[in-house]
Formats: C-alpha cells, sequence, structure tokens
C-alpha cells in the first residue's frame, strides 16, 4: 500500500512537470507552468520521504531546510542580468550530486559482497535492494553507476568552467590546451577503457581514473568554447545535467528521476538543436567543444564612430514613422526596460509603428530579453522573433540598439574568418538610420570588433543605457 501511494503521487509529479515544460512555451502561460513545476517538487518530495526506505527524518529535515533557505537567498538575491550564471551553477550541482551518487552505489555494492561473504545481513533500503539483486543485475547497476558518474562529472566541470565565462572570472575567448581534440578523445578513449576495467575487476581505482578522465573533458569542451556561443553550452549542459539524474535513477532504482531526467535531458537537448538552427552552428560541434574560434586573421575594420547626443535622436525619432528596437544584455545590466516600455509608449502614442526585434540568444539565455519586456509591460505582439522581424529592416525608418554587439554584428555574413561566421544576426544596419546606446567603444561579449558602429547611418548614443533614456525622455513629451 505505502508503495502505491508513492508510485501514484511519482506519476501526479511528473504529469506536472510535463505540464510545466509545456507552459514555458508561451509567455502568458509561463507564470501558470512555473507553479506546476513547483507543486510536481513539493509532491515529489513528501512522496519520497514517506515512501520506502523512508528514515533519517532529522537529518532528512534539516537538508531540506538548509537548501529551501539557501535556495530562497540565491533567489531573491540574484539579478535578471545573472540567470544565465545561475542556471550553470545548478547544472555543475545536479553534476556533482550524480558522481556521489554514483560512488556512493558502488560502495553499497560492496558492503553488501562482503556481508554476504561473511554471512551477515544488511541494513538501509538501498542495501537491501541490492542484496535482491543478481549477478547480471549487478553488473547492469554498475554500467548505470558509471555512466551516472562520467556524465555527472563533465556536466560538473562543464558548468563550473560555463559559470566562470558568463560572470567574467574566465577568458570567454575559445582556448585550448596544446593536442586540442586529440586530448578530448584521448580522454573518452581512457573512459572507455577504464569502463572495461572496472566492469571485470570491480576495483575502486579504474572508477577514479573515469572521474578524472571525465572532470578534464568537461573542463576542455567547455573552455574550447567561444563566448559567443555559450548560451547553447550552457543549454547542452542542461541536458547533460537532466541524463545525469536520469541515471541516478536508474542506480537508485527510482522511477521519477529517470522520468524526469529524461524530460529534462530531452527538453535540453532539443533547445540546444535549435539554438544551433538559430546560430548556423553544427550541433555535434557543439557537443564536442569544436567551435567558437577563428579560422584566420579577422576583417579589419575602416572608419569612425560617430556620437550623437539626445537632441539628436529625439529629433530623428520624431520625424520616423517606423521604430524597431533591439534589446540587449546591456539593457539588462543597465535595468533599463521600464524606461524602453516608457519610449515605446511615447513613440506608439503619437502613431508610430514600434516593434522589438529580439534575437534568439539575446542576454546570453534564451527568452531572456523576453521576460524583461514584459516585466516592463511591453505588449507582446509588438515582440517579434528575429526571423519574423529581419525582412522589415529595409523598410524602417530608425533601428535603435540598445546594449545588444555581438547579435547586430555585420562582420558574421562578411568576414569568413570571425568567430561568429555565418551566425544569423539582426540586420538593422539596412534600416535608414541606426542609433546604437552603448557606454563606450569596447567589444561585445565574445570580443569581437562590430563594424556596424562604423557604418554611414550609424550613431553612437553613448553612456549607460538608463541614463541616456532618462535623457531621451525628457526631449520625447
Amino acid at each position: 500500500m505505502e508503495n502505491s501511494f508513492t508510485m501514484a503521487a511519482y506519476v501526479v509529479a511528473g504529469v506536472l512537470f510535463i505540464l510545466s515544460l509545456g507552459g514555458l512555451s508561451g509567455q502568458e502561460s509561463a507564470k501558470r507552468a512555473v507553479w506546476y513545476g513547483i507543486v510536481g517538487m513539493a509532491v515529489a518530495v513528501i512522496a519520497t520521504l514517506v515512501g520506502p526506505g523512508a528514515g533519517l527524518w532529522l537529518l532528512s529535515l534539516v537538508l531540506i531546510a538548509a537548501g529551501g533557505t539557501i535556495g530562497y537567498y540565491v533567489a531573491m538575491r540574484v539579478q535578471m542580468t545573472e540567470m544565465p550564471q545561475l542556471v550553470a551553477a545548478m547544472h555543475s550541482l545536479v553534476g556533482l550530486a550524480a558522481v556521489f551518487v554514483g560512488f556512493n552505489a558502488e560502495m553499497t555494492i560492496n558492503l553488501v559482497e562482503a556481508a554476504k561473504a561473511a554471512g551477515e545481513g544488511v541494513e538501509g533500503a538501498f542495501a537491501l535492494l541490492v542484496a535482491k539483486k543478481e549477478p547480471i543485475e549487478i553488473a547492469i547497476l554498475k554500467i548505470e553507476l558509471s555512466l551516472g558518474i562520467w556524465i555527472g562529472a563533465v556536466t560538473f566541470t562543464g558548468s563550473v568552467i560555463a559559470y566562470g565565462k558568463l560572470a567574467g572570472k574566465v577568458t570567454s575567448a575559445a582556448t585550448k590546451l596544446p593536442g586540442g581534440h586529440l586530448l578530448n578523445a584521448a580522454a573518452a578513449l581512457l573512459s572507455v577503457v577504464c569502463l572495461v576495467w572496472y566492469l571485470n575487476s570491480g576495483a575502486m581505482l579504474p572508477l577514479l581514473i573515469l572521474t578524472a578522465a571525465a572532470l578534464f573533458l568537461g573542463y576542455h569542451l567547455s573552455m574550447g568554447s567561444g563566448g559567443a556561443d555559450m548560451p547553447v553550452v550552457v543549454s547542452m549542459l542542461n541536458s547533460y545535467s537532466g541524463w545525469a539524474a536520469a541515471a541516478i535513477g536508474f542506480s537508485l532504482g527510482n522511477d521519477l528521476l529517470i522520468v524526469v531526467g529524461a524530460l529534462v535531458g530531452s527538453s535540453g537537448a532539443i533547445l540546444s538543436y535549435i539554438m544551433c538552427k538559430a546560430m548556423n552552428r553544427s550541433f555535434i560541434s557543439v557537443i564536442l567543444g569544436g567551435f567558437g574560434g577563428a579560422a584566420g586573421p579577422a576583417m579589419e575594420v575602416e572608419g569612425e564612430q560617430i556620437a550623437i547626443e539626445a537632441d539628436g535622436v529625439a529629433q530623428a525619432l520624431d520625424e520616423a514613422d517606423s521604430v524597431i528596437i533591439i534589446p540587449g544584455y546591456g539593457m539588462a545590466v543597465a535595468q533599463a526596460q521600464q524606461n524602453v516600455a516608457e519610449l515605446t509608449r511615447r513613440l506608439r502614442a503619437k502613431g508610430k509603428n514600434v516593434r522589438f526585434a529580439i534575437h534568439p540568444v539575446a542576454g546570453r539565455l534564451p527568452g531572456h530579453m523576453n521576460v524583461l519586456l514584459a516585466e516592463a509591460k511591453v505588449p507582446y505582439d509588438i515582440v517579434m522573433e528575429m526571423d519574423e522581424i529581419n525582412d522589415d529592416f529595409p523598410e524602417t525608418d530608425v533601428a535603435i540598439v540598445i546594449g545588444s554587439n555581438d547579435i547586430v554584428n555585420p562582420a558574421a555574413q562578411e568576414d569568413p574568418n570571425s568567430p561568429i561566421a555565418g551566425m544569423p544576426v539582426l540586420e538593422c544596419w539596412k534600416a535608414k538610420q541606426v542609433f546604437v546606446s552603448k557606454r563606450g567603444q569596447g567589444t561585445g561579449y565574445s570580443g569581437i570588433e562590430n563594424p556596424l558602429f562604423y557604418k554611414e547611418n550609424t550613431r553612437m548614443f553613448y553612456g549607460d543605457a538608463k541614463a541616456s533614456l532618462d535623457t531621451l525622455l525628457t526631449k520625447i513629451s
């Protein structure tokens, strides 16, 4: 009866997780979808606590309280601009958990075998489960825990490096050790050799070497990806963390972990594939960490950046009939979304056609800009995806770029040696006039010079985005 309740609760939780994922596909349903996920996780935790093998109540409650407190503190403290870093950090914890669970399963197998040899009994729900397994089932369990450890270790170090790159603590340039992909291949081959060694000997040493090889592989794959490609890498790491969770589920015999892990793993892989198509990247290259570096010397940019003051921007907007606004990470950093929304309201009140152009990876995370604009109450129907609006730039009077760089860089089309060569970008330079709100003359996150800033129809509106828009709003009634 106890087991039946747990299984029923797991089914309910699984359905809620599926509804949560489905609801996140739309802005209007996302808030409800988040609550589906919260309730589903609560049901799963309660069912696990009261289900078969329940025990250590005090320790469990202490750990839940500690985790909940830390999670609440982080959620209240983190800024929207830090969400990509937070996601990467969370992935690393899932990977580390998979490694710990895998080694715990290995030690439990050894304890059970030692107890059987001594004619003694075992205690603990997992130990009792292992004791009932046949030799072939133990072999399968060893394969499962090995895969869980390997995937978890790759996810852990890969996510830590991704966090460092997104937070600016590690260089965003694609960096490989001497040997490049040969080192990755050697680490993968060593992992396979250690797996065979472990399955035949049952010793701990090959498992430790396999873990070290996987830790190196995760580190080197993430380091080999350039800054412009980190959104795709983070999405792939999300997929890896899901498969790591599924491997944990197989090791522990927990059906819900298997289902949830498969959901996260498959949805992360699908998202990565969609993003690769949007960025014109090879899906296989993402997995192998084989992109992000230039193939040769970058094209030289000629000309000079011409600055403009708020009066000039206001006059151009007053004369324009159609305006496209392109928000980016700089807008998020400056917390300028409310100012952008107010500018939009004033321009639309004058009868002007104002729309937003959103690149799939704007803000270093899919949907980042959509969330900020929704927060500022910008109407959903004027927020357009890149494919919907890119062809409209030639008929647009004014394009305003706010804190974007790489996603509006013509080098993606004009320079075959550029690290972002072939990546679809918003072709704002085709508008009659382009105004770029930017702090200074520095390069973007990927460290690539942007020819857009030197074009004849581009003017640089220098300064903090929020302060610049505050000044601009005083000129537009």
